[in-house]
């Protein structure tokens, strides 16, 4: 329980570090592309003893790795713009209820697991909800034309945060054998991302449109090594749950969305309209509802 704790919490950490950017006027795109240099150096540090990280471009999985790499810089960049522009809470329910997506393709298309019922499939239509209440916010009468462009923000969280997470599920049954190979496939996704992000801060750099400071690279620190242990806390607690995920990510992502709320209240003053609070009593709903099974197993 202890990692799933962890997890939950440098997950939310990710969020509040978007959150104060502005505050000391960090430059968002340029924390995020030096975050992943950060990711893949922490992730050889925890590498076992013994144990190398190398390329083999021989293997599928190798390119599917790379190219996840693009969509993680392209998902961060949009978590980082809807945290600022729609709040921690908007972000948080679009990106845990994004589980709609790779449940839904583990489903229709890899089969195996529990077969779904209609408690299942309810929980699927209510996180979709959840996530529209969750943005009702910013299209509100009378909002700033900045405004009315955040409520799609969220929405684009969603849609990637599902893309990248069913393409992880794909290759995780498809093509990741064995457990030794978690940290050097995480590894070659963030390599991939590191490659993204470069050129993406060489392009900006070549046309006028950034310039480095040294601030930015600190706060890369702070992004980059709770963004990776997050990840890794994730893993540590699958194992300690016997590899359980249908009950660690429910709870993992029930937690991520009730603390950030709770942070964004307490410490942001971000207020929640009534139809915002019923979206996030749906979320919590809605993901209970599509592990029912293994939730109720655990309690029986």
């Amino acid at each position: 329980m202890l990692y799933l704790v962890a997890s939950i919490l440098l997950s939310v950490m990710l969020l509040l570090n978007f959150r104060i950017f502005p505050r000391f006027g960090i430059n968002t795109t340029q924390a995020i592309v030096f975050n992943y240099p950060v990711c893949f150096l922490t992730g050889l540090l925890l590498m076992p003893a013994g144990q190398s990280f190398s390329i083999d471009f021989g293997q599928t999985w190798t390119w599917m790795a790379l190219a996840l790499g693009v969509g993680f810089i392209v998902t961060f960049l949009l978590s980082g713009a809807s945290t600022q522009r729609s709040g921690i809470t908007a972000t948080s329910l679009a990106n845990n209820l994004s589980l709609v997506i790779p449940v839904t393709f583990s489903l229709l298309v890899l089969g195996g697991g529990n077969v779904f019922d209609g408690y299942n499939y309810l929980g699927l239509v209510l996180a979709l909800v959840a996530v529209g209440l969750s943005t009702y916010k910013a299209s509100e009468r009378g909002a700033t034309p900045q405004a009315e462009k955040a409520i799609w923000l969220p929405l684009a969280v969603f849609l990637m945060y599902g893309l990248t997470n069913t393409i992880i599920n794909y290759m995780n049954v498809r093509y990741i054998t064995t457990v030794n190979q978690t940290i050097p496939v995480t590894l070659t996704m963030v390599l991939g991302a590191v490659v993204a992000g470069l050129i993406l801060l060489v392009v900006r750099l070549l046309r006028g449109e950034e310039r480095i400071e040294w601030r930015n690279l600190l706060a890369a620190v702070s992004l980059g090594v709770p963004n990776f242990l997050s990840f890794y806390t994730l893993l540590l607690a699958l194992s300690a749950f016997g590899g359980n995920g249908a009950f660690v990510y429910p709870v993992y992502n029930i937690g991520v969305i009730l603390v950030s709320a709770l942070l964004a209240a307490l410490f942001f003053k971000e207020k929640l309209s009534l139809l915002n609070k019923v979206g996030l009593l749906l979320a919590v709903l809605a993901i209970g509802l599509i592990s029912w099974q293994e939730l109720s197993a655990l309690w029986t």
